[in-house]
């Protein structure tokens, strides 16, 4: 499967867009279940998580680029100009994966990957048409309709055992990184000179690894009681599946789309963690938490339909 961006009628690109989509959100759907894995296993904290996570994802796609057959350069650009651009993607990345990991740590697989993945929708719709100018549609706004109401219900309807404020607070802060990464990225999708999905994720990894250099090795990069090969197994499974392979296909989706589909589009992963945050990780299945679900996958299908008849 290709992931550059070569030019294609718009229903073609639309609908390429949204299979990569969907393979990003199972394969991210995955994550919030192998950190809690991780934590279990070992003293690992969620900044040490991210910081492998990172670095591994960068090592990975590093090797395959060099591999690869490079393709024809696409851009001009000199890098003074497209070094803000860069950071930006690479400060979003570090915040959205951390704090999701942190999130994950205080309230658990389930609610913390609605809250991050329900809200991030929401405020990618607004960024979108504040900063790209673009219309939400009757399709946009019945999908930013849907995650409102599934929010509610999990926050909510479940009781102060199941969702904790200090989580709530962290999947915020992980929603607006990823808004951040999505509207970056959409951003860099609409000129003729944008990057390479491959070279986009790279920096960003890069970058985000160096910003989680001091807090990982304050917090213990490596872990001091538990399993530590059974923990870095794991985490090297975060690094290849939902990383070096997710990303790259999740930038290369979101340049044929518009920014709040490709954010809508990943309620592909709180739907799939919250499944296996039960099936795998026993946490409690509530009345919120199942309706919720429904609910934000219901808001995908209507925004796919959509996005594909444009």
């Amino acid at each position: 499967m290709s992931t550059t961006l070569a030019p294609a009628r718009p229903a073609e690109a639309a609908k390429r867009g949204l299979g990569y989509l969907t393979v990003t959100g199972l394969a991210w759907g995955t994550t919030g279940a192998a950190a809690e894995l991780v934590y279990r296993a070992s003293d690992l904290g969620p900044a040490a998580v991210s910081f492998w996570r990172h670095l591994g994802g960068l090592v990975l796609l590093l090797a395959f680029t060099a591999l690869r057959r490079r393709p024809r350069a696409e851009h001009t650009a000199p890098l003074r100009r497209r070094l803000p651009l860069l950071i930006g993607v690479g400060v979003g990345m570090a915040v959205f994966q951390t704090a999701y990991f942190a999130a994950v740590d205080a309230t658990g697989v389930a609610a913390a990957t609605l809250l991050t993945l329900g809200t991030g929708p929401i405020l990618t719709a607004f960024g979108g048409r504040l900063l790209l100018g673009e219309r939400l549609g009757r399709g946009g706004a019945l999908a930013v309709a849907g995650a409102v109401t599934g929010l509610g219900v999990l926050v909510l309807g479940n009781g102060t055992g199941v969702v904790d404020p200090a989580g709530v607070a962290l999947a915020l802060l992980s929603a607006a990184g990823y808004a951040a990464v999505t509207l970056l990225g959409r951003a860099t999708g609409r000129r003729s000179d944008g990057e390479d999905p491959f070279t986009l994720t790279m920096w960003s990894f890069g970058i985000g690894a160096a910003l989680l250099l001091a807090p990982a090795w304050f917090e213990g990069l490596a872990p001091a009681a538990g399993d530590p090969v059974r923990a870095f197994a794991i985490v090297g499974y975060l690094a290849v599946f939902t990383t070096a392979l997710a990303y790259p296909l999740y930038f290369a989706g979101a340049a044929r789309v518009r920014a709040t589909t490709a954010s809508v589009m990943m309620l592909i992963e709180p739907v799939t963690a919250a499944f296996l945050a039960v099936a795998l990780l026993r946490e409690p299945l509530t009345l919120a938490t199942t309706a919720g679900a429904v609910v934000l996958l219901g808001s995908i299908t209507a925004l796919a339909l959509a996005e594909s008849r444009r």
